[in-house]
């Protein structure tokens, strides 16, 4: 079975930066794609940015120029860095391996929060 967990999550004011980790543990192989959602309060969980097995990546056009995810496959780890925050970025952040198109594993989330 697999497990996420992230961390890095804290309380930033506006302008400021955090960098997001997730350590995948149990049997993660390096073709799944792995990727950062977000959920505010009374909101659906968006994507906010996914990386694929070769280094393809996908960003939420509200985070594109700011956020930029990368991933460490020798270390099971996904990465998110996050630049210019915003209040609007106050969500918690859930780390996310995509098996196969059916089949999602989800950590537990870490939460950001953007104020002044």
């Amino acid at each position: 079975q697999v497990q996420l967990v992230e961390s890095g999550g804290d309380l930033v004011q506006p302008g400021g930066s955090l960098r997001l980790s997730c350590a995948a543990s149990g049997r993660v192989f390096s073709d799944y794609a792995m990727g950062w959602y977000r959920q505010a309060p009374g909101k659906q969980r968006d994507m906010v940015a996914t990386i694929t097995s070769v280094g393809s990546t996908n960003y939420a056009d509200s985070v594109k120029g700011r956020f930029t995810i990368s991933r460490d496959n020798a270390k099971s780890t996904v990465y998110l860095q996050m630049n210019s925050l915003k209040p609007e970025d106050t969500a918690v952040y859930y780390c996310n391996v995509r098996r196969n198109q059916w089949y999602d594993y989800w950590g537990q989330g870490t939460q950001v929060t953007v104020s002044s």
